[in-house]
This record gives C-alpha cells, sequence and structure tokens, in this order.
C-alpha cells in the first residue's frame, strides 16, 4: 500500500525498509488510493463552496488539489499519450514522441477539455447530491481501470513503468473490486451507469492504446485515469 501511495501520489509515507515490495506488487492498492485523493478533492470543494465560491470554482479548486496531491502524474501522461497516438506515424515514432517531455497541440487540448468537462460536470451536480462519495467513486474507480489495463494489457515497452508495474496476477483486482462495490452501494442506483461509462471509456482507450502502440504503457495509465475519471462525472452530473 505504501509503493502505490508513493508511486501515484506525494503524500509522505515514510521510509520502507529493504527488501522492499515490487511496483507489480503494489499495483492490487491502485483503487484504494483514489479514496485520499477524492477525499482531499471534496474537501477543497466544500470548502469553496462553504466561503461563497461559484460551484465553478469550487470544482476546479477541487480538480486543482487533486492534481497537486498526484503531482500532475496522470496529466502529464494524458497530454503524453495524446500527443504520442494522434501525432505519430507508426507505433515507433508514437512511442517516441511519449516519450519526448515537450507538450505538443494534442496534449494541450486533451488536457483542455478532460478539465473544462470535469469541472462543468462537478458544477452541475445537484446539492442534494452525495457529492463527498462521488469524488471517492470517480477516484476509485478510475484507479481500478489502470489496475485492470496493467493485468490484462501487455506492456508496449521492454522497459518503463508500464513493464514495471505490469502483474499477471488477477487476484490483484479482488480487492479494489470490493472497495468500488462498497462505495456504489453508498451511492445507489446511480453509480451503475457512472461504472459503465468508466467502463466503456476505458475498452476505447485500450483497444486505441493496442492498435496504436501495441499495449500499455505509463502514459495510457495516466490517460486511462483521467478520461475515465471524467467520464464518471459526466455520466452522475447527468442522472443525479
Amino acid at each position: 500500500m505504501r509503493i502505490a501511495v508513493m508511486l501515484l501520489t506525494r503524500i509522505p509515507v515514510g521510509n520502507i525498509a529493504d527488501p522492499a515490495p515490487t511496483l507489480a506488487e503494489s499495483c492490487w492498492a491502485y483503487p484504494a488510493v483514489g479514496i485520499p485523493v477524492g477525499l482531499a478533492a471534496w474537501l477543497v470543494f466544500e470548502g469553496a463552496t462553504s466561503l461563497g465560491s461559484s460551484p465553478g470554482v469550487a470544482a476546479l479548486s477541487a480538480i486543482g488539489i487533486a492534481a497537486l496531491v498526484t503531482g500532475g502524474l496522470h496529466h502529464d501522461g494524458l497530454a503524453d499519450f495524446a500527443d504520442g497516438v494522434f501525432g505519430g506515424r507508426d507505433p515507433a515514432h508514437r512511442l517516441d514522441i511519449m516519450r519526448d517531455s515537450r507538450v505538443g497541440v494534442y496534449g494541450v487540448l486533451a488536457l483542455v477539455l478532460v478539465v473544462a468537462f470535469m469541472a462543468q460536470a462537478i458544477a452541475d451536480l445537484d446539492a442534494a447530491a452525495p457529492i463527498s462519495i462521488a469524488f471517492v467513486l470517480t477516484a476509485t474507480a478510475s484507479r481500478f481501470a489502470m489496475l485492470a489495463a496493467l493485468i490484462w494489457i501487455p506492456p508496449a515497452r521492454d522497459d518503463g513503468l508500464g513493464r514495471s508495474t505490469s502483474s499477471s496476477n488477477r487476484r490483484h483486482l479482488w480487492p479494489g473490486a470490493f472497495v468500488c462495490a462498497a462505495i456504489s452501494i453508498a451511492i445507489g442506483p446511480p453509480a451503475i451507469p457512472a461504472l459503465l461509462s468508466m467502463a466503456a471509456v476505458a475498452a476505447l482507450l485500450c483497444l486505441l492504446a493496442q492498435r496504436s502502440i501495441g499495449g500499455q504503457t505509463g502514459d495510457v495509465l495516466g490517460a486511462l485515469q483521467l478520461t475515465t475519471e471524467t467520464a464518471g462525472w459526466v455520466c452522475l452530473s447527468t442522472v443525479l
């Protein structure tokens, strides 16, 4: 769990004595990492709202604190993925672009659209909606999508984060599935279409990655997290 928190956030968890678990051994905990990230975003949203901020400002504040807690890790992945997939001419060229630290037009557009859709969806939620649980559900389920990709999609490279975190142990899915199911029960029936929409977006993005670069990478995982989280918010804003 601590390795997962170290990798996916900037939350301090202290030093880990040798022999430390491998990244692949820690991937089961990715969905649980969404709990503190989601709670932090919700607290900022509630704080901004209580101070009189508009729903839009409160939503952007929540998105901002989530990016700070994660160090912008997933945003960086989404930008690199968009630049590579839509700007490259073949799998090798796309992977080279994804490794380039510079951000291109496709990456900027992807970030702007994701933040805009997510902020608008959060702001549109009814005041009576269980927004605290919604923050946690979208944060955990989107990281469950990352875990599923690590298990079911082969790495596109022989090195990198996608390779070092890959796992063939399907038992790693059970803790995250339990966490997501428990949170979904707390929301009620609206959680079902939200999870289905997140699953559909995850499947489409994984298919795109498989056809474009031959598998998953760390950038693909970051793109998965943000796009599925956005899909969950858009769906919840519609049904709640």
